[in-house]
């Protein structure tokens, strides 16, 4: 910035929804720590920033976390939540989770369980921990068995679709689903998308 003023992503945004042309505006963060206050508050002020967001967690055990050089706590990322639901209640949230990471116990997955039950993630995107050579995780030992692993997953996964189809069932029959662009009609609920179709402008002017 020429008056010296930092330009983070919370301005860079402004700048953006300044922009008469632009009509939506979505944005990812590859981390908890990058989501802070000012981005979440943004959410109040404009209304151009789509419903939506996408923040990994990776785990819901603060032990792995920690194993994971993560820097955040499960609160931490729990009270990021709550705040950015204050102000948008209705916003989607998606996330990623690693399962098997070295030394990840029962009980650190029941963790991760957990959390998935708290927050109500519309959809995850979910993986195996694979060793990279060169890592610092790569000298961690890795006793779990795969096939823990594997059902760790499908748990996990099943639980995630569980959720999505809840939320996606309750936008059946909402005709007023407006984005920014069209208004759609919401007809059927999958796992993981929603089928609709626009709604004409004669169905508009007779509502």
């Amino acid at each position: 910035m020429d008056d010296g003023e930092m330009a983070d992503l919370t301005l860079l945004i402004e700048a953006i929804a300044a922009i008469p042309a632009i009509g939506r505006i979505r944005f990812t963060t590859s981390h908890p720590l990058e989501f802070n206050d000012r981005l979440i508050e943004a959410y109040a002020r404009i209304p151009k920033l789509a419903n939506f967001l996408h923040l990994p967690v990776q785990s819901g055990s603060d032990r792995i976390l920690t194993a994971m050089k993560r820097n955040h706590t499960v609160m931490e990322y729990k009270q990021k939540m709550r705040k950015l639901r204050a102000l948008r209640p209705d916003i989607c949230i998606s996330t990623d989770i690693i399962v098997g990471f070295p030394g990840e116990t029962d009980k650190d997955f029941e963790s991760t369980m957990k959390l998935v039950e708290e927050i109500g993630f519309d959809q995850s995107f979910t993986f195996i921990y694979s060793r990279r050579p060169g890592t610092p995780a790569a000298s961690l030992l890795d006793d779990t068995p795969p096939e823990v692993k594997s059902q760790r997953l499908a748990h996990l996964q099943a639980t995630i679709n569980a959720q999505a189809t809840r939320i996606s069932k309750s936008m059946v029959g909402n005709a007023r689903l407006i984005g920014e662009f069209v208004d759609v009609e919401v007809t059927e609920a999958m796992t993981n998308s929603l089928r609709g179709r626009i709604v004409t402008l004669d169905e508009k002017d007779a509502a």
